[in-house]
């Protein structure tokens, strides 16, 4: 099928705008914005994109893009993972609101989570002395779903800190 020269500008546009909007949806600010949205919420100051700090993430997310598994990286900065299974178009603001979530089991008077549940991700993200964080975002091989991880700088959830 041949397209005429002002149909195939209408299409290469379309596609454009397509990748556009994916990509927008996990931009540095994506993933910022609704970290800074948390941290007001508990009057925390707000982190700012670090690039060394994303490039650190990125790396690590390569990693993991041939299994997909979530597994810590282990290194000098704090970190929150995410993994969304295949067929959905995870993005930052899922990921972030997933661990924010987790704000329902977090006691601030007791410093404490909620029996049985998880807490941890929420207060990294919450964490007054981080100032700093990067993310990156990978599509799994052979359909294994997206990993999403944040680092931040400095690291938080000390043993016994309060996170504000």
């Amino acid at each position: 099928m041949a397209y005429s020269p002002k149909k195939l500008a209408l299409l290469l546009a379309l596609a454009t705008a397509m990748a556009a909007s994916v990509a927008a949806q996990n931009s540095p600010q994506d993933f910022v914005d609704p970290h800074n949205a948390a941290r007001d919420d508990v009057g925390v100051g707000p982190v700012s994109w670090d690039d060394t700090v994303a490039a650190y993430a990125q790396s690590y997310a390569e990693q993991r893009r041939g299994d997909c598994q979530l597994v810590h990286s282990g290194g000098q900065y704090g970190e929150n993972i995410f993994w969304g299974s295949a067929g959905a178009d995870w993005s930052a603001a899922d990921a972030v609101n997933s661990w924010v979530s987790e704000k329902q089991f977090y006691d601030h008077g007791s410093n404490t989570c909620a029996e049985d549940e998880v807490c941890g991700h929420y207060t990294q993200v919450v964490w007054r002395d981080s100032t700093a964080v990067g993310c990156a975002r990978v599509v799994c091989d052979n359909n294994g779903g997206v990993f999403i991880v944040c680092s931040y700088n400095p690291p938080g959830n000390f043993e016994g800190q309060s996170p504000y």
